[in-house]
């Protein structure tokens, strides 16, 4: 994350990479305060046994791009809400990639979804996690069925 003030928004993807067992590690690396890390990073996140990065940044969101510069690794970008425009400029900053430095983005604050996307992309090769996905799906499912029958319920007693 660029900032540790990200954490709130950043921590509810720890969340879910916990929840499915996947490894992870969780850094301060500034795209303009301290771009030698953060490219250094990105530059041996491979060899240090990483499939996927996961940037979450605000404003001008410039680190999961920076990241993605310097990895051939899948970056998802995370844009974070900001007092200034409310999160539109980072999205913006880290939805508009050069060709051939793609970045994956998610919505503004979207954490949760970049860890499940990160999931997604990593059970590609993994069937043991591709089934706790499997599984997760199924669990939504029946959630929101359960609710649909509770509407039902307060319907037929109008």
């Amino acid at each position: 994350m660029g900032s540790d003030s990200d954490f709130p928004v950043m921590a509810k993807a720890v969340s879910v990479l916990k929840q499915f067992g996947i490894p992870y590690e969780v850094h301060v690396y500034s795209a303009h305060r301290t771009p030698a890390e953060a490219a250094d990073y990105a530059e041996h996140a491979k060899e240090n046994g990483f499939g996927v990065i996961i940037a979450g940044a605000g404003m001008a969101a410039a680190l999961a791009g920076v990241l993605a510069a310097h990895t051939t690794l899948p970056v998802i970008g995370v844009p974070l809400s900001s007092a200034v425009l409310d999160g539109t400029d980072a999205l913006l900053a880290t939805v508009m990639m050069p060709s051939g430095i793609p970045v994956a983005t998610v919505a503004i604050n979207g954490s949760k979804n970049a860890a499940y996307l990160a999931a997604e992309i990593l059970a590609g090769s993994d069937e043991a996690l591709a089934e706790k996905l499997a599984e997760d799906r199924r669990k939504q499912t029946e959630g929101v069925l359960k609710k649909d029958a509770m509407i039902q319920e307060k319907v037929r007693e109008l």
